[in-house]
Parts: C-alpha cells; sequence; structure tokens
C-alpha cells in the first residue's frame, strides 16, 4: 500500500518538474549576432543589440532531389523598427542621413517612439542593419513571413475583407483602426499566425531586393497607412529609389541566408 507520505513526495516532485519546464519556457533568449543563433532552436528571442522581439518562421529553402525539404528557419522582428530603437541607432552609431532627417514633418506622422521609424532611405535602412548586425529581409523571405503559414489567401489574416481593420492600419478609419492620417504605434493589431504585426498596413517595409533587372529602384512591400486595400494584399508590390525616404520604414531578419 502506497502511504500518504509517498503520495505528498511524488505530489512535490511532480511540481518542482512541472516548474521548472515552464521556467525554461518563459526564459528569455537574447542573441547578439548571427553566430550566436546556429544551435538555437527558441520561437523567440530577443535581439540584444536593439532589443527588438524576433520569431522564428520555418522558411523552407529548397527541395532535395528526393523532395525533402531542406528547413532553414530564420528570426524576423515582430513589429517595425520603431522611433525609438531609431532614435538609439542614431545615438549610439554617430551615424548622419544623407538627407537630415525632418523631425517636425516625422511626428506629424509617427508622433512617439511607439510608432514606426519612417522618412528612413534605403541607405539609411541597411546603415542600421550593419550597426544591429541583422539584415533587411529578400522579398521572398518577407512574402513567405507575411503569410503567417496560409497558403494562397489574399491576406496575412486569409481572405475576408470585413475583418481588415482588426488585422491593419490603412486609408480611412473603423473597427480597432482609430488612426487616419497617421501611423500606428507599432503591435497595435492582431499578428499573423508567426506571430508578426503590421505586416499590411502602417508603412512600406524596404526589402533587400531589387525591384527589376535595371537595379535602379528597390523593393517596398505590406502597404501603408494611406493606402486602400488593394495595397494591403500580400501579393502587392512597391517600388522606390534607394534614397526616397518619405513614409518608409523596415524591419530585419537574421539567420538562413
Amino acid at each position: 500500500m502506497i502511504s500518504n507520505k509517498s503520495i505528498i513526495l511524488a505530489v512535490l516532485l511532480m511540481t518542482i518538474v512541472a516548474g521548472s519546464v515552464c521556467a525554461e519556457d518563459v526564459k528569455e533568449v537574447v542573441v547578439a549576432s548571427a553566430k550566436e543563433l546556429k544551435g538555437v532552436k527558441a520561437k523567440k528571442i530577443t535581439w540584444k543589440k536593439d532589443g527588438a522581439k524576433m520569431v522564428r518562421i520555418p522558411w523552407i529553402s529548397s527541395y532535395s532531389k528526393f523532395g525533402d525539404p531542406n528547413l532553414e528557419p530564420f528570426y524576423m522582428d515582430t513589429t517595425e523598427v520603431t522611433v525609438g530603437q531609431f532614435k538609439k541607432f542614431l545615438k549610439s552609431s554617430g551615424y548622419e542621413p544623407k538627407d537630415p532627417i525632418d523631425w517636425a514633418k516625422l511626428y506629424e506622422h509617427s508622433p512617439t517612439d511607439a510608432h514606426p521609424m519612417i522618412y528612413v532611405s534605403w541607405d539609411d535602412a541597411t546603415a542600421y542593419a550593419k550597426w544591429a548586425g541583422k539584415r533587411l529581409p529578400t522579398e521572398a523571405e518577407w512574402g513567405f513571413a507575411a503569410r503567417g503559414g496560409l497558403v494562397g489567401k489574399e491576406f496575412p489574416w486569409g481572405d475576408y475583407e470585413a475583418v481588415t481593420r482588426d488585422y491593419a492600419n490603412y486609408k480611412g478609419m473603423g473597427g480597432r483602426d482609430k488612426w487616419n492620417k497617421t501611423t500606428a504605434p507599432v503591435g497595435s493589431f492582431e499578428p499573423n499566425g508567426y506571430g508578426l504585426y503590421d505586416m499590411s498596413g502602417n508603412v512600406w517595409e524596404w526589402c533587400q531586393d531589387w525591384y527589376d533587372s535595371n537595379h535602379d529602384s528597390r523593393v517596398l512591400r505590406g502597404g501603408s497607412w494611406y493606402v486602400v486595400t488593394f495595397g494591403l494584399r500580400v501579393a502587392c508590390r512597391n517600388v522606390s529609389l534607394p534614397a526616397y525616404s518619405a513614409g518608409l520604414g523596415f524591419r530585419y531578419v537574421s539567420g538562413s541566408k
């Protein structure tokens, strides 16, 4: 017969083990470089340099001759780079944009440190990437991540325009979209299936790629606060000269490539 003392001891051991598992689940994984990512399998990490929260994206880079997927995950910032993060970059790096930032104009559309950084050229975005030890996503990576695991859907949340106001800040107002002529603080809407916020709306986001073979313009993805729903589709592409910056933002990735 099992004694009450044995039962109590077993319960205590189970509680300790469960507590250890929970502690491991919530433990923050802080990463300082792409090199440190090797061997990291956490679903969420914090990037040390800029404090950005990042999530693991299960990227299939290619297939073997037998049809087996080659899985090379990468991590992506959960939100667009904020005004506050960009200020930290400027102060600690000494970087000076070729065209000085008009802060008064910027604050008209991104009024706090929690709003997305805008008026950033492609060169400015790559300078931040070098400082942080990350990189801009390729267009293919951006598109894959934006879908959040969904296949063939029009928007990051599916095909239903009726729920767009829950997921995106875009032209006009209604539902959760309380902003009209400004960006929204990052993370104000529902995330997609991978835990990424504002993959549609808020600000256009720079990608690594050239738009076409002319190699004079770079790709932008994701739509903005001033576009209609057509511009929020995952497949929608925009283009800009690298030196242009009005209303443009960015987020970063690390790993895989």
